[in-house]
C-alpha cells in the first residue's frame, strides 16, 4: 500500500464510501416503514372499501348531532400498549362533520386485530369538551364517567381479514 499513490487510493475509497452511503441509506429505508405505519391522515377515499379492495374498514357513523364543526375517525392495533395511546393511530381521517350518519373508509395496513375512535369536535376548536363533544368507539361499549371513555381495547377489538369488514358506531354527547 505504501507504493500506492493518493490518485490510486482515491479511486479505491470512492467506491467503497458509495457502497458505504447505499448501505445506510438501505438501513434508513427499512426503517421508515416502522416510522411510517403511525400517525397518517388520510382522505376518505371510499373507492379502498370496494369489492376488490383490502384490507380496510366500512366505518358507519350514526348519531352526529349536528353539522358543526369536524369528525375524526382514527384506527389502532388492538393492543394494550397501542389502543387510545397518544401517537400510536395508525390511519386518521378528519371530515366536516354532517349531523345524522357519515361514512368513511379506513384502510388498515393488513388483516388483524384493529379497534376505531371517533370525535366529534362540535366548534372545531382542536380541544375536547366534555359538555359540547361527541365521541364513540368500535363495538360501541358503554361509556361512564368512571373510564372516561377509555374502555379496554378488548372491549373495542374487531377482527379484519384480506377484504373490507363493515361496522356501525353510534356517536354519544354528554
Amino acid at each position: 500500500m505504501a507504493s500506492m499513490n493518493t490518485h490510486s487510493v482515491s479511486r479505491t475509497a470512492r467506491p467503497l464510501a458509495v457502497a458505504a452511503i447505499a448501505l445506510g441509506a438501505l438501513g434508513l429505508a427499512t426503517s421508515a416503514p416502522a416510522l411510517a405505519q403511525y400517525r397518517q391522515t388520510i382522505g376518505n377515499d371510499m373507492s379502498k372499501c370496494n369489492a376488490q379492495a383490502g384490507p380496510a374498514v366500512m366505518v358507519t357513523v350514526d348519531g352526529i348531532k349536528s353539522s358543526s364543526g369536524k369528525v375524526r375517525v382514527q384506527s389502532y392495533r388492538a393492543t394494550a400498549s397501542e389502543w387510545l395511546a397518544k401517537g400510536r393511530w395508525l390511519n386518521r381521517i378528519e371530515a366536516p362533520a354532517r349531523t345524522g350518519t357519515m361514512t368513511f373508509c379506513m384502510p388498515v395496513p393488513a388483516a388483524g386485530t384493529y379497534g376505531i375512535a371517533v370525535r366529534h369536535d362540535a366548534n372545531g376548536n382542536g380541544s375536547t369538551d366534555l359538555t359540547k363533544d361527541g365521541g364513540a368507539m368500535s363495538n360501541n361499549p358503554s361509556i361512564n364517567i368512571f373510564n372516561l371513555g377509555k374502555p379496554s381495547y378488548k372491549k373495542t377489538a374487531f377482527s379484519v381479514g384480506q377484504g373490507v369488514k363493515s361496522i356501525r358506531i353510534q356517536m354519544r354527547y354528554m
